[in-house]
């Protein structure tokens, strides 16, 4: 199944696709300004251009796994992709996953938001292969 993952943020929001059997995670590019709807529609013709199955969208949990004022508008934005697309969007724990963009010395040629966007879709991909077993 083909899954997109968007690591959102007011600013930058990365965006990552996986390969259709959803096994390997890339990342796709950078919108600016999705709260926008300029940055909204440039993201969602991104997103159906990549013809996913499913959307997952970085949630900012708290280290102790809470939501805060982030996550909650993290939530305003899924319920917006929600409208937006055809396929299901759903929220995913985002935890370290920017740490681990910025630490990755093998694509440093490619923008933190993405390369982010790419680690969550990476972490969904293993999390949902395990609940296949």
């Amino acid at each position: 199944m083909k899954v997109v993952a968007v690591d959102y943020g007011s600013a930058r929001t990365g965006v990552a696709a996986s390969d259709p059997t959803g096994t390997l995670a890339r990342p796709v590019g950078v919108v600016e300004r999705v709260r926008t709807a300029a940055g909204l529609q440039q993201l969602v013709e991104l997103i159906r251009g990549e013809n996913p199955e499913q959307v997952v969208v970085g949630m900012p949990l708290t280290l102790r796994g809470e939501r805060g004022e982030q996550a909650r508008e993290t939530e305003e934005f899924v319920d917006t992709l929600r409208q937006a697309l055809d396929v299901p969007v759903d929220g995913f724990d985002e935890r370290f996953t920017t740490d681990l963009a910025e630490q990755d010395p093998g694509s440093r040629n490619l923008p933190p938001d993405a390369r982010a966007a790419a680690h969550l879709l990476t972490s969904y991909l293993a999390w949902s292969s395990r609940g296949a077993e």
